[in-house]
Parts: structure tokens; sequence; C-alpha cells
């Protein structure tokens, strides 16, 4: 008998539609299946934590990941890419450029964070980069089940890309967020963010999602548009920006 998402450690968002919340920094990974293809939405902080995800998921669903949107260019959503060669990769646009370059400075920040430094080394070599780029918004058919990408940014960094998928026709839209929404504390703001812009891309956010999506933040719990639109205000509010 196949496993449940459920006994697989998965939170169901519906028949076709998961996240897990990662031990470490519970940052939220996701996964969307179509009857063709299988999109996961971030990959962990490690080689391991990729390798993980996706057996889990092949375990659940008897087929293997064949896309992989990565929401922002950090190393607890994005290092557990090296576990997935031969996967479609998604991103916003730059973020290839920003990975190519930027590999040692996500090792350190991984590193920082109490990722072991071998681990941080081995995913940091290996880290499998987007080479499908999202410069608005994007459309992937997983058979029976379209997927739109959306580049909402900027905001938490420079490149932060939404993935929006109804569990059936009619049904609410999940929206993954990424770290533009955070649930468990407040937004985290470090030196890569745009700040000023952040409350914009959640307005994006949410003119894309609509009233009745369920958003699922970064870290911590599925909230609604209402928690969205109250975090938009306090941010405004914390960095200072009018209303539009």
């Amino acid at each position: 008998m196949r496993t449940t998402w459920e006994e697989a450690g998965w939170e169901r968002l519906g028949e076709h539609i998961a996240r897990r919340r990662m031990p470490g920094w519970d940052e939220t990974v996701g996964v969307i299946a179509g009857t063709d293809g299988v999109l996961l939405v971030d990959t962990g902080a490690t080689l391991r934590d990729g390798a993980g995800l996706r057996r889990s998921v092949l375990t659940v669903l008897g087929r293997d990941v064949t896309h992989l949107a990565l929401t922002h260019p950090h190393f607890d959503h994005v290092l557990g890419a090296a576990a997935f060669a031969g996967v479609q990769v998604f991103a916003a646009a730059g973020m290839d450029e920003l990975l190519a370059r930027g590999g040692d400075a996500l090792r350190l920040d991984a590193v920082r964070h109490g990722v072991d430094p071998d681990a941080a080394a081995d995913a940091a070599d290996l880290l499998v980069r987007p080479h499908r780029l999202v410069h608005g918004e994007l459309t992937v058919d997983l058979g029976g089940r379209q997927v739109l990408l959306a580049n909402v940014g900027p905001g938490h960094t420079a490149h932060d890309l939404a993935v929006l998928a109804a569990d059936r026709p009619g049904a609410p839209e999940v929206v993954f967020c990424g770290d533009l929404v955070e649930e468990s504390g407040e937004p985290s703001a470090g030196p890569d963010a745009l700040v000023r812009q952040w409350p914009a891309a959640l307005d994006r956010l949410l003119a894309l999602g609509g009233e009745d999506a369920v958003y699922v933040p970064g870290h911590g719990a599925v909230v609604d548009a209402r928690f969205v639109r109250e975090q938009r205000d306090t941010l405004a509010a914390r960095f200072g920006v009018s209303p539009a």
C-alpha cells in the first residue's frame, strides 16, 4: 500500500497539493502533482534535505520530482537543490547569476546558521542552478494541473517567486509565498531585502491569490488573505512606506 502524505510527514493542502515544515529552520517545502509532472517548491538547507524530500515524494506518489521552483536565494530554501540534477529548475530572473557567483556566500551563511561546514560545502559545490527564469508570470502544465509561477518581488530579496495552484477547477488557490510572508515570527529583513518595495510585493501576491486563497508562508502555519494584508500594513509602517 502506498504511503499517504500525512504518514510521510507532509501537511495535505488538497488531494494534489501538500507542504512540509522542515526541522531546524522551519522553512516550508511544497509539492504540487499533476498527471504528468510533479513540482517541488524549495528544497531545504542541505543535500541530505533535498535527497530526503525527493525520496519522500517518490514514496507517496510513486513518481519522481520533475520540476523545481525556488522562491528566493537563501540557504535554507535552495541548498537542497544539489539533490535535483536532471530536474527543470525555475526561479525569478537574475537568480541564476546570483547563485553562480554567490555559492560561497550561501555556504558561509548556512554555516553561520548552524549547518555542518562539510554539508554546506557539498551542497554549495553541487548546487543545481535555475535555467528557467521567470520575468513576469509563467504557467507550467503538470498534466491536468496548471501552476502559475509569478515574479512578485522584489521584497524579502531581489528575486522573490510565488507559486500558485488550485487543487481542482473552481477551488481556492494555494499560494506558496516564500519568505515574503512569515507566520512563525516577524518577517526577516536581511541585508538583501528591498524593504521599501516589500509591501507592494505583498499587494501583488494578494491580487494574484485573491481573498479566498490559502497562503503558505515560508515559515510558519498556513494563513489567509487577512493575515497577509495585516503583515503588509505592519511592514509598511515598519519601513515607513506610505499607502499606495
